[in-house]
């Protein structure tokens, strides 16, 4: 692995990220028949959503959700529950 690659595989690692979208059944008491499970990944951690709607637009749904974790988790983590020291 040269060291472009390495750096590359590093920053891609320190993000948020879309790992999958797959067309699922209805989940029991919902309506429509159009569902999609998405998994967005952070190193280990892992979450997991489920949208009606089609590919399309539940791809989009996790990718702006991504980004708005990626903005809000920066360098250092989360800076919405860091507290202020007095």
């Amino acid at each position: 692995m040269t060291m472009l690659s390495e750096v590359s595989t590093a920053l891609v690692q320190d993000k948020y990220q879309v790992e999958s979208v797959v067309k699922v059944d209805t989940p029991k008491g919902m309506t429509g028949d159009e569902w999609y499970h998405y998994t967005i990944i952070f190193g280990k951690k892992t979450i997991e959503g489920m949208k009606p709607g089609s590919l399309f637009s539940v791809t989009q749904h996790a990718e702006e959700f991504v980004e708005n974790l990626n903005e809000r988790s920066g360098k250092y983590g989360s800076q919405a529950y860091r507290s202020k020291k007095k």
